[in-house]
């Protein structure tokens, strides 16, 4: 909205009023909009109402208290921010996509703050990267009507954890963004080639961070795993997925010193944002047809952040569902019956751990090897 936009907090939802130009006023026609301010639509957070307002309307307006020169971005957090990946690709990379190209001149006020406070403390270099300004928790405001020259309700997501730069302003995309958000957390800016730009040097290690998931999906024989890595040459560190809960500054600079991210599909390779371009991000994809998934939420955007992806896909006897229910089972014989059922989310993703075949995953460390001398 260009003109004069004018917010209001209220008891379930907050109102943006919009007089157009003086211009275009005598022929604007009043319309409202419920808008939730998150870019997945399928969830539940809190809505915004947009008043268009024509001549006859005005007095609807309320009069402001609070006039600010810059512009602002109403955003909505909640819905399913509490997971690492869906804060990342519902909001953050959505709102750098919409915010980035105010250069930091931009107040940013956020819906459903009340709960939502750690999600502001926990991305703070990120949030302040996008904005000199603290956040807003709109639905606080009270009585305080907050006036706007140029107002953004909203945020468009692309795809999943990415974005499309014919879509976005300024050609963004997600390289942009990795490098954006490394520059929020103080990670060292890529060198000019030809220069390496990982931190691996001749004659030395290369350093692997193998994530290891708390519940589902996770590596039950991760000792195995971690002897494995070694044998194969590599230097091995570990990173339970919670630690992205404690201190997010704190993990970013464990993994800029790696030179490969591994982990099953889960949130915790939303942790490829802080890596270094051309480190090589390994996804164990379960069992159960999972190979779509991982390409949407992880493959495709690893590639587009300059980034390299490799996929291993479990055979059916790495998973413990073949364990529990044997090799002719519909859950490992036929997993086409559970997603026409719409149960295949019970057993794949929440059901299943990973016993990793360590010689049949030999051959994937040798390959990530040779990627990273290329």
């Amino acid at each position: 909205m260009w003109g004069d936009a004018r917010t209001a907090s209220g008891v379930n939802k907050s109102v943006v009023y919009f007089i157009p130009p003086p211009q275009q006023l005598a022929t604007a026609a009043a319309a409202t909009w419920s808008i939730r301010s998150q870019s997945r639509k399928i969830v539940g957070v809190r809505e915004v109402i947009v008043r268009s307002l024509d001549a006859s309307s005005l007095h609807e307006a309320p009069h402001c208290t609070v006039r600010r020169a810059v512009p602002a971005v109403v955003f909505a957090l909640g819905g399913l921010t509490s997971n690492y990946w869906h804060a990342f690709s519902d909001v953050l990379v959505p709102l750098f996509t919409t915010a980035r190209s105010f250069g930091g001149d931009v107040e940013l006020l956020a819906t459903g703050a009340g709960g939502q406070a750690w999600f502001i403390g926990k991305y703070d270099r990120v949030l302040r990267a996008l904005s000199r300004y603290d956040v807003v928790d709109l639905d606080a405001d009270g009585d305080v009507v907050r006036c706007y020259r140029h107002l953004v309700v909203g945020l468009r997501g692309h795809r999943d954890f990415d974005i499309d730069p014919a879509r976005a302003p300024n050609g963004y995309d997600m390289l942009a963004f990795r490098e954006f958000v490394r520059a929020g957390y103080s990670l060292p800016p890529p060198p000019p080639p030809p220069a390496a730009t990982l931190p691996c040097k001749s004659g030395t290690k290369p350093r692997l961070m193998l994530i290891l998931r708390g519940r589902t999906r996770r590596f039950v024989n991760e000792g195995a795993i971690m002897d494995a890595i070694e044998r194969a040459g590599f230097e091995v560190a570990c990173m339970n997925e919670a630690a992205s809960w404690a201190d997010v500054g704190a993990v970013a600079r464990e993994v800029d010193a790696c030179d490969v991210l591994v982990g099953a599909h889960g949130a915790g390779l939303t942790n490829m944002v802080f890596l270094r371009a051309g480190a090589v991000v390994v996804q164990v994809i379960p069992w159960g047809k999972m190979e779509p998934y991982g390409e949407g939420f992880f493959g495709a955007p690893a590639a587009h952040m300059g980034l390299r992806h490799v996929a291993y896909i479990i055979a059916a006897e790495e998973s413990t569902l073949y364990d529990k229910y044997g090799k002719d089972h519909p859950v490992i014989a036929d997993p086409d019956v559970f997603y026409r059922n719409g149960s295949n989310a019970k057993f794949y993703w929440r059901e299943q751990n990973i016993r990793l075949n360590t010689t049949r995953f030999a051959p994937t460390l040798q390959m990530v090897k040779r990627m990273l001398r290329e």
